[in-house]
């Protein structure tokens, strides 16, 4: 191709480029003035004659613009019915070329004459396409085949228009910043080069085959979801010739013979659609060019389709692959966690902290495909939904009009997803032609799974790296992991931390399993796990603190320092009857579950509810266990005796002090998603748990049936990122099994800090910042406060409102933007620097009595009482109190014994009831010959929830 066809070439691309973007903006102008009731009649008459030069210039210039004009022939979801009509004629067959280049081409790519070659020879071709055309052929042995033969010079076409293209997206992205369409159009200059190839289309459509287990032969040994399509056989390959097996078949879009054969579409789509399931998510090597031309029906029954044209082809890295398989399932399950993680994991990259955006988008690039009819509607939805996600952007980086336009949310676009995003939508442009609905999140969905479930190997029976390899500390430790891996094998065990202390020095550190049911990654000692209710005992530390530095007392009522609590009967109730669960609040907040479990992340509107809320029982009359409210109650009573929020007061009471930086939240900030394990459920535990009878220590709203139902639907509410983010003081702390293990080795010795590990990596407190994103709400509320002086931080605001804090931003390791909030030094503590070894967090030497109930604050507690003072208390196997701790629903667990010095922590991520967590506590605890808790030892020697009645400390 000479160069003064290249010049005519780019002049046209660009002349008609040029013609319809300012035919459409003159529209828009008009539309300012014209009748309404024109409007769509004026629209409609600009796609027709638009359409029309599209067509046009792709027919006269062939090469990639026929790719181009087949694509947008398959979106009738999205684009107007003038386009996809029109281009729909390039499915068919481009004006053909002669018979005598055809036969040159032949001849001198395989080397002999074309009668030595075929015993007869179609001189009319099946189909013309923009790189090759077909002939039917039988060769000299007899077999039918078609013949596809490459276009004469069509290499040098494809390239120049590869630049043409690339140039129009370039002069789009600077006109209409917001259609940025660079990371398709790179991924395509990489790829389509390779279709000029017919030795790699040749051995792509060979593996394709050998994936699908295509055969025309019936086959009783089918793998699991086998597809049942059929692929041409290669006979023979050139650069330039290609030779498959002939398949008589009826092409996708001739409706007619399609209804006369009666072919069932929907069935055909489906089978077509899960073909490429199959493809993506199994073998992670897919055809990227699905378009109706690449398809035929096969005429004899069951009417299978016929898969051609594997030119184009991408393939996926096996880490790639299970991403992509962790994103389509996170967006059918609402999981903005794992989602999250799977970008992170592809290599995807925003510029701003967006994540309810990021599933919505992700939602709707997995939606339904809607019938052609629907298009329209379809198209506003999207519309809308695009608008309304810029609105967004626009509101957190405070952007104006023009500067919206020109903001990319996505920092990082891998180009491996590209082709995966064109699949996908021809997928559902094809839908669209053929006027079928497919839900992609059913018919996908078991391919996804497969991909992951192959790489979850629950134990060591399949994974000998199913233990994560760090140093062994002890004896007891090597047994431990022993018992982890029968456990594992069990499929008890999903994921698991457990880490253990004795005399001020870790003895057990380890880490076994995968993150969740659909995350293959190893849990590693710094993954954190939501403990749910174990966070009540960090919650009643902050208390203890509160009242070791005089900022609080135990006997205070709380209307006096909570004046909006003082209402409906609550102004007698104190301090140490929350701590005691007697406060008989122990059903407040019960009907948020039925009402909206998601108004658990609302911490104002908690609040506020908490304090309107009124008693069952006189204070101190009863004690029932606060199941819901205690996390409420502690964190109001925190916040306003401290004047701090209540994060900000854990981040530094707690988190700077023992070096836990990164591994322990109430709420967790963004930047951490990749390293959250996902929930699962124990599903043999949940049927024992709902055969269980009532408890008397427990509330009516709080029973085993009730505790049955909310199991069910816990993970899909704290897998969410709303409830993950959210403060909900009694049941979303996130931390790892070494850093609550950390807090109780603290507790333990009343108070005093224990050594830092260094033999775990990465090391603990290797997490130094707390990435947050202030709202725009919270900003102003901190001016606000800065004008009046005030230094009541009002609850809802993510930050610090104090005057004198300095906020720092910066980038973290990772590239992830975050904002840096120093301390002030108000109720502050000790010197937290490496150098001071003699950290103590509490300076009460009675504190543990405090903790436990007993003592000179026996009389602050219900006889008998299964509670102290916020922990519950550990009692022996002969009734001595030994120590304290707390559980959560699930089995994750922090406890510690007082006069060994020992204390513990179990992390899980797969929910248990008793079995698990009790048989590890009763293996450490035997073995370094400490008093093993009651109820532990009764779990095990019983072996089952069902006859104790339930594990009770692993409920609370």
């Amino acid at each position: 191709m000479g160069w003064g066809n290249i010049y005519k070439r780019r002049v046209k691309v660009f002349a008609v480029a040029l013609i319809i973007y300012f035919d459409y903006k003159a529209l828009q102008q008009r539309e300012k003035w014209a009748n309404k009731l024109k409007i769509a009649s004026l629209w409609e008459k600009a796609h027709e004659r638009n359409a029309k030069r599209v067509l046009n210039l792709i027919v006269e210039l062939e090469g990639l613009w026929v790719k181009l004009g087949q694509y947008l022939s398959t979106r009738a979801d999205v684009l107007p019915e003038a386009y996809t009509r029109l281009l729909k004629q390039l499915q068919d067959s481009l004006p053909p070329r002669s018979l005598k280049e055809v036969c040159k081409t032949i001849e001198k790519e395989l080397g002999k004459t074309m009668d030595d070659l075929f015993l007869d020879f179609d001189k009319v071709p099946l189909a013309t396409a923009s790189i090759a055309q077909v002939h039917r052929a039988t060769l000299s042995d007899g077999q039918e085949v078609v013949v596809k033969v490459q276009h004469d010079g069509i290499k040098a076409v494809i390239l120049e228009d590869l630049k043409n293209a690339k140039s129009i997206v370039d002069w789009i992205a600077w006109a209409e910043p917001q259609y940025n369409f660079h990371p398709m159009i790179d991924e395509w200059c990489n790829e389509s080069p390779k279709e000029l190839d017919f030795n790699h289309e040749a051995e792509n459509t060979r593996k394709v085959s050998r994936n699908l287990h295509c055969n025309k032969r019936c086959d009783d040994s089918k793998p699991a979801n086998h597809v049942d399509v059929l692929i041409p056989e290669i006979i023979q390959s050139t650069e330039k010739v290609l030779i498959l097996e002939y398949m008589d078949g009826v092409r996708l879009n001739d409706a007619e013979s399609l209804k006369a054969l009666g072919v069932d579409t929907q069935k055909l789509v489906e089978e077509i659609t899960r073909a490429y399931a199959h493809q993506i998510y199994v073998d992670g090597f897919f055809n990227g060019d699905p378009h109706p031309g690449n398809f035929l029906v096969s005429k004899e029954p069951p009417h299978r389709p016929i898969l051609l044209d594997f030119g184009l082809t991408k393939l996926l890295s096996s880490s790639l692959k299970q991403a992509l398989a962790k994103m389509f399932l996170a967006a059918a399950e609402g999981d903005h966690v794992a989602l999250l993680a799977a970008f992170a994991e592809m290599g995807l990259k925003f510029r701003l902290d967006v994540p309810e955006q990021a599933m919505e988008v992700t939602s709707v690039f997995f939606r339904s495909s809607t019938p052609a009819n629907e298009a329209l509607e379809s198209m506003k939805m999207l519309s809308e939904q695009r608008s309304k996600n810029f609105k967004v952007i626009q509101e957190k980086m405070k952007l104006n009009e023009k500067e919206v336009k020109r903001f990319n949310p996505v920092d990082a676009f891998p180009s491996d997803i590209v082709i995966f995003g064109r699949v996908l939508n021809l997928l559902r442009g094809l839908s669209a032609t053929m006027n079928v609905r497919i839900v992609y999140i059913d018919i996908m969905r078991p391919f996804a799974e497969s991909v992951l479930q192959c790489n979850l190997n629950r134990g060591s029976a399949l994974n000998p790296r199913w233990i994560y390899d760090t140093p062994i500390h002890s004896d007891v430790e090597a047994k431990l992991r022993q018992l982890l891996v029968e456990l594992g094998n069990a499929e008890k065990i999903l994921g698991i931390q457990v880490c253990a202390y004795k005399d001020g020095e870790v003895i057990i550190d380890t880490a076994a399993g995968v993150l969740g049911k659909y995350d293959p990654r190893p849990v590693q000692p710094d993954s954190l796990f939501s403990v749910f209710s174990a966070t009540k005992g960090i919650c009643a530390g902050l208390v203890h603190w509160l009242v070791d530095n005089g900022k609080l007392k135990l006997e205070d009522n709380i209307a006096n320092i909570w004046p909006e609590f003082g209402s409906n009967g609550k102004e007698q109730i104190k301090v140490y009857h929350v701590l005691n669960h007697t406060s008989g609040l122990h059903s407040a907040m019960s009907d948020i579950n039925q009402e909206d479990p998601f108004l658990m992340t609302d911490w104002d509107e908690c609040l506020k509810r908490i304090a309107m809320s009124a008693p069952e029982t006189a204070p101190g009359h009863e004690q029932l266990y606060h199941y819901l409210s205690f996390g409420w109650l502690c964190g109001g009573i925190i916040e306003r005796a401290s004047g701090r929020r209540f994060q900000e007061l854990l981040e530094e009471v707690f988190v700077r002090p023992l070096k836990i930086d990164g591994e322990l939240y109430v709420g967790i900030p963004p930047g951490v998603e990749s390293r959250l394990a996902t929930l699962t459920i124990d599903m043999s535990d949940l049927t024992k748990l709902s055969n269980v009878g009532n408890r008397s220590d427990l509330p009516t709203t709080f029973q085993p049936q009730q505790m049955a139902q909310l199991a069910t639907t816990l993970p899909a509410i704290f897998n969410s990122l709303y409830a993950r983010r959210a403060i909900i003081p009694a049941a979303n702390g996130h931390c790892s099994a070494r850093a609550l293990a950390r807090y109780y080795a603290a507790l333990a010795e009343g108070g005093k800090v224990p050594q830092p590990p260094n033999s775990s990596m990465p090391t603990l407190g290797s997490h130094p910042h707390i990435p947050k994103f202030p709202s725009q709400q919270t900003v102003k509320k901190q001016k606000s406060q800065k004008k009046t002086g005030l230094d009541d931080h009002g609850p809802g605001q993510t930050q610090s409102s104090n005057s004198s804090t300095q906020i720092s931003s910066g980038h973290d390791d990772k590239g992830n933007v975050y904002i840096q909030i120093p301390s002030d030094n108000r109720c502050s503590i000790d010197d937290t620097s490496s150098d001071n070894l003699n950290i103590k967090l509490f300076h009460n030497p009675k504190v543990h009595d405090a903790f436990m109930g007993v003592g000179e604050y026996e009389n602050l507690t219900y006889p008998n009482g299964m509670f102290g003072l916020g922990f519950k208390r550990s009692y022996s196997t002969n009734e001595e109190l030994i120590g304290f701790g707390h559980s959560g629903i699930g089995g994750s667990t922090g406890l510690c014994n007082i006069e060994h010095k020992f204390a513990m922590a179990v992390t899980l991520n797969k929910m248990s009831f008793g079995t698990v967590t009790a048989k590890i506590i009763h293996l450490i605890c035997s073995e370094l010959n400490i008093p093993v808790p009651q109820e532990i030892s009764r779990l095990v020697e019983t072996g089952s929830a069902s006859q104790l009645g339930i594990g009770k400390p692993l409920i609370n």
